[in-house]
């Protein structure tokens, strides 16, 4: 891609066009701009005249960019509404991630520990029984769930280039209710709830040794969940 293009490109995206638009229309640039460029050449030029003369005839970069910015519809739902995209649908992932974990906890409790008052501490499993399988598998989605919905933040802000401010609380705030969480599962300690299973949120500090283990918990979790975007930011300002 021409330099000017890989530079309206990225005013584009920093202008909040979405990725896909983006592509499309330097896709269709790019094209337009070697069929200038074949005219030229064929006129005589030379490669390095052609490519110039191709360019001035493609149009000013601000008149390309212009066309663009000032569509509303080619603005990606990041620059729309950037307080639902980095809060409330995060939020949203992350609550129906979880539900396939609760789900995975409580079938498992149904199908391999039927009589059981609770599925945490009482099978005896062999490390490839599939019963300790299945419930690790759900123990994984539920723990690593803020972790993986903390990177997609990272990299549709990266995508869109975006300020720091939006992803940033984002991530705060998946990081927040990802250490206060808390999942009991029992039929004497939850009698209602969801098939004796419920979820909890506080990031008080435990009442047995006054450790906040929420905080130290949520501290974890942001530190992995903003590596990928804190390497991106890294590598932007070594470009730079």
């Amino acid at each position: 891609m021409p330099k000017p293009l890989h530079e309206l490109r990225e005013r584009l995206l920093r202008a909040g066009v979405a990725p896909r638009h983006v592509r499309r229309y330097l896709t269709e640039l790019a094209d337009h701009l070697a069929d200038l460029r074949t005219d030229e050449v064929r006129a005589g030029r030379s490669r390095a005249d052609a490519e110039s003369a191709a360019l001035a005839r493609l149009g000013r970069m601000d008149d390309l960019a212009k066309a663009m910015i000032e569509k509303r519809h080619f603005q990606s739902w990041c620059a729309r509404a950037p307080w639902a995209m980095f809060s409330l649908a995060p939020a949203l992932v992350l609550a129906a991630t979880w539900a396939v974990a609760l789900f995975i906890l409580w079938s498992g409790w149904q199908i391999f520990l039927p009589g059981a008052d609770t599925p945490f501490g009482t099978g005896h499993y062999r490390l490839f029984d599939l019963p300790n399988i299945y419930f690790q598998f759900g123990k994984a989605i539920y723990f690593f769930a803020p972790i993986l919905v903390g990177w997609g933040i990272g990299v549709v802000a990266a995508r869109q280039r975006l300020k720091a401010i939006w992803p940033a609380l984002g991530l705060v705030l998946i990081a927040l209710i990802g250490g206060a969480s808390k999942v009991q599962a029992g039929r004497a300690a939850v009698p209602g709830g969801f098939g004796h299973i419920r979820m909890s949120f506080s990031l008080a500090p435990s009442m047995q040794d006054g450790y906040p283990y929420g905080l130290i918990h949520a501290a974890i979790l942001l530190a992995l969940a903003a590596l990928p975007y804190l390497t991106w930011q890294i590598q932007k300002a070594i470009r730079a």
